[in-house]
């Protein structure tokens, strides 16, 4: 099942089972659409370059939280997953809470530009981790 905003339930939960008070690094694995879908307009853009221009305009969202993203890279496969699992692109994203995250992701501005995340991505996932021995 293609996976690329999260419900009000995941959401919940997450908030839930998440501590208040520590930073929280989102792990953002990204698979692209060949072509960006966008429902309001026709964009002539790969999902890649739809995802680019996401991040460009999330910048100040993110910053604006003091979250960072702190780790970018094109994935060179799978060593452990189900085979016809595969991703594009990783990203790591530290905020300084779960509450950070939140505030950010419920901003005006930020969604504003989520439209471009939402149109480049064929699948993804988002999972939030905190530091912690096994």
């Amino acid at each position: 099942m293609d996976a690329i905003n999260p419900t009000p339930e995941q959401l919940q939960k997450v908030l839930a089972d998440t501590p208040k008070d520590q930073p929280v690094v989102m792990l953002n694995l990204l698979r692209f659409r060949e072509r960006a879908s966008y429902k309001e307009e026709a964009q002539e853009r790969s999902g890649r370059e739809a995802y680019k221009l996401y991040m460009k305009e999330a910048a100040a969202c993110v910053e604006s939280v003091g979250a960072e993203v702190i780790w970018s890279g094109r994935s060179a496969g799978s060593l452990i997953a189900p085979p016809d699992e595969s991703w594009d692109q990783i990203v790591l994203v530290r905020y300084p809470s779960i509450d950070a995250f939140m505030a950010m992701i419920e901003s005006t501005e930020y969604k504003g530009v989520v439209r471009h995340r939402t149109a480049a991505l064929k699948d993804s996932r988002l999972v939030a981790s905190v530091e912690g021995r096994i």
